[in-house]
């Protein structure tokens, strides 16, 4: 028990350092693991000595430790006869260099402190945005191993059939809900076990939430009582309506793509897996893809390729390494200083991500995790994640939501709700101040569109980040239903007994014109950068990559994560990043894709109403 002693001492002599926010925690004690073991592995070693001759080679050099580098380093590495080497360029997720668990990464609770830590983020910031005051927006993204799927609030969220079909239109041949439906069920593991529409053996564990809390069902209910349906999985036949949403979490646990995909395979001996890794440049040989440059200690290497490079940095770090590699807009490349290699103006464009707001009511009981910053209960909380990974850090607190479509028409969901027992403020880097409830409403398929370009030729210096928010008539409008339509779900009898005043927007914002100065001081970030690396065809001028997403025009070169989207899904992204990984893994091993034809799904009764 010392150690758990050892626990509450430290915990409790921190307690005038912690930041907590609704539930989370965001500083506190680390200890020795407890559950979560170091994988056994002598790559580093290996790794070290090969690149020291500058000669190292493998079949398949992958770029990025994240949500898509995962699956491939797992998929491909099945075939014992192809050697995979995985770069990441913050650490493991396991241990720091004082060797302590990072518990903040695995307590499914803790997720804010990760998206406000830059050890493992790579802390992004957008432009000034000249449609919202000119504010500059937050993003995190992961760096470190698994990626944002390590930072994230763990929320599984397909996205509709109907973006998949999309995507097909806009010449993602063969990205059809037909055939992305398998990837995803090949994916996961759903505790409530396989059916049409979800997997039962694959390595991500997805659940439903635990915890049962009241406001969570009253959401629900006021949902039904304005006149939505309730839906039982969002992922499955109908994913318009309210209901309870699914976690990729495990045991208590978050688990991420490390957990579900890499670590099973590190102790292959085909796979090296190395952290602190970061990759400046893609060698090329004309147009041809041989290997990577990067810095590590201090020091400037590089490994080769036999086969492929492949890109999984994400819908920003792809896009840069592109660009830094001289594949990219020529005119912009030439301005750097950067030889361009192949021009490629859609590099970088084609921007995408879902902007949200926060609508906040004050709770009339004592039930929402406001209470869970008191010091006290800060400990109990964290002693039994700890001990038996259970109780409110075992769950991330974002278990119900609901889907639904903004105007007569709209042929499918078109803005998204995300539910949570509790206030955040700014990123959740500033307390909560009371007890209140609040959803995350946003918009899914906004039509402004934004693009990110090199800040300078010097891999380290971050890129210029313009989303370009709210540049659209029809994005405004779209934000102040999300507004009105969330005040009349919170105005319905289910929320009777818990209702406070309104906290944000206020009382004070009735008008449309207020209503919109609102959004513009307040929306942010849903953290879903995605398609600045466009799939389609090559006759397109603003494309990037081909349906068998290899990067047109260069040889032994893909790009598999987000940034390959040709439009945002409509909802959030990691489930589909994993798809678009395990997808691209058969596509790459020269496998047949896997087919499902006309599987069910959910259609509106008419399009004259919205609900």
């Amino acid at each position: 028990m010392s150690h758990l002693f050892k626990a509450v001492q430290k915990c409790c002599s921190s307690v005038n350092k912690c930041h907590w926010v609704p539930g989370y925690f965001s500083e506190g004690v680390a200890v020795k693991p407890l559950r979560l073991i170091r994988p056994k592995s002598q790559n580093s070693q290996a790794f070290a000595t090969h690149s020291a001759e500058n000669r190292d080679s493998y079949d398949y050099v992958i770029v990025g430790a994240g949500s898509a580098g995962c699956v491939l380093t797992n998929r491909l590495s099945e075939d014992h006869n192809n050697s995979v080497l995985l770069l990441e360029a913050g650490p493991k997720d396991t241990y720091l260099g004082s060797k302590r668990l990072l518990w903040k990464i695995h307590m499914p609770a803790a997720l804010v402190y990760n998206l406000c830590d830059d050890k493992y983020n790579w802390y992004y910031h957008t432009t000034p945005q000249k449609h919202m005051d000119n504010r500059v927006l937050y993003w995190p993204r992961g760096r470190v191993w698994g990626g944002s799927s390590s930072l994230n609030a763990m929320v599984y969220i397909r996205g509709h059939a109907e973006d998949y079909n999309r995507w097909h239109r806009e010449g993602a041949i063969g990205w059809d809900y037909d055939h992305c439906l398998p990837y995803f069920k090949k994916a996961q593991a759903h505790e409530l076990g396989p059916n049409l529409y979800r997997g039962g053996s694959g390595p991500l564990h997805v659940t439903r939430g635990k915890t049962n809390h009241p406001l969570h069902q009253a959401f629900i209910e006021a949902g039904q009582q304005a006149g939505y349906p309730f839906t039982d999985d969002m992922n499955g036949y109908q994913q318009e309506g309210f209901g309870w949403m699914d976690m990729t979490v495990h045991q208590g646990k978050r688990w991420s793509t490390a957990s579900a995909y890499l670590r099973p395979a590190l102790p292959r001996p085909n796979v090296h897996a190395e952290d602190q890794t970061f990759v400046t440049k893609i060698l090329l040989e004309g147009t041809k893809a041989v290997g990577v440059e990067f810095s590590k200690l201090g020091q400037r290497k590089k490994v080769f390729a036999k086969k492929e490079v492949i890109l999984s940095g994400g819908s920003i770090n792809s896009p840069q390494l592109l660009m830094l590699s001289g594949i990219g807009n020529a005119d912009d490349l030439k301005k750097l200083g950067i030889t361009v290699a192949c021009n490629l103006p859609g590099v970088g464009q084609n921007l995408q991500d879902h902007l949200e707001v926060y609508i906040q009511q004050q709770c009339k009981e004592p039930i929402t995790l406001y209470q869970a910053q008191k010091p006290v209960r800060m400990i109990q909380i964290g002693l039994e994640w700890l001990w038996r990974f259970t109780g409110d850090g075992a769950t991330a607190h974002l278990e119900s939501g609901g889907f639904i479509r903004s105007r007569p028409g709209a042929t499918h969901p078109d803005l998204q709700y995300h539910f949570l027992p509790s206030q955040v403020i700014d990123h959740g880097r500033v307390q909560p101040k009371l007890e209140a409830y609040q959803v995350h409403i946003g918009t899914m398929r906004g039509t402004s569109v934004g693009w990110l370009k090199l800040k300078s030729a010097d891999p380290k210096d971050h890129p210029v980040i313009e989303p370009n928010y709210l540049s659209t008539d029809n994005d405004v409008w779209e934000f102040r239903q999300c507004v009105k339509l969330t005040r009349e779900i919170f105005a319905q009898k289910a929320f009777e007994r818990f209702r406070g005043p309104e906290i944000r927007p206020g009382p004070s914002v009735q008008s449309d014109d207020e209503i919109d100065a609102f959004i513009r001081q307040k929306a942010d970030s849903a953290y879903h950068p995605s398609c600045t690396c466009k799939m389609g065809q090559a006759s397109d001028a603003t494309a990037v990559v081909d349906h068998e997403t290899k990067v047109i025009g260069v040889e032994n070169l893909r790009v598999v994560d987000a940034s390959i989207m040709p439009s945002v899904v409509s909802g959030n992204l990691n489930a589909p990043t994993i798809m678009i990984a395990e997808k691209a893994a058969d596509i790459i091993k020269g496998l047949p894709s896997l087919h499902e034809k006309d599987v069910p799904v959910y259609k509106p009764k008419s399009l004259d109403t919205q609900r």
